[in-house]
């Protein structure tokens, strides 16, 4: 008891995270995030397409193989081009933080198996997944 009266400020800090931990765990994901398995095997059995939302820039220095890039500020006025397949739409960015405010905007124009890649390239690169650089995939 005694410990805990001298060192208070770092066991409220390890209650603290303790419990942001345990929120994490509990809320889990939602069923619109994907992680990198989960998108792979939606890329190879459901031929899903997968659009990068982020700059043209941001772009051509890393993203997912065969990827389409359409900006988070085209992509309302574009998305009439991602119902046309009829495809699942998987949508990627840096973190997962741009593409999940894309992912409302494609439900809005009515596109419904849309998924977000939760974590975004980050994610998918920590999970091993091989990244394509170079030319643009309009």
């Amino acid at each position: 008891m005694e410990f805990l009266q001298q060192n208070w400020p770092w066991a409220a800090l390890a209650v603290a995270s303790g419990g942001m931990l345990l929120f994490q765990t509990l809320k889990g994901k939602s069923a619109d995030e994907l992680d990198p398995v989960q998108a792979t095997l939606k890329i190879n059995r459901e031929d899903a397409q997968v659009v990068d939302v982020r700059t043209a820039d941001e772009y051509l220095k890393g993203h997912i193989p065969n990827a389409r890039n359409i900006p988070l500020a085209d992509l309302e006025k574009r998305s009439g081009e991602l119902a046309k397949g009829g495809q699942p739409v998987i949508l990627c960015c840096a973190t997962g933080a741009r593409s999940g405010m894309a992912l409302a905007t494609l439900r809005k124009a009515g596109i419904a198996s849309v998924f977000n890649l939760g974590g975004g390239l980050q994610a998918w690169e920590r999970a091993g997944q091989p990244l394509a650089r170079g030319k643009r995939k309009k």
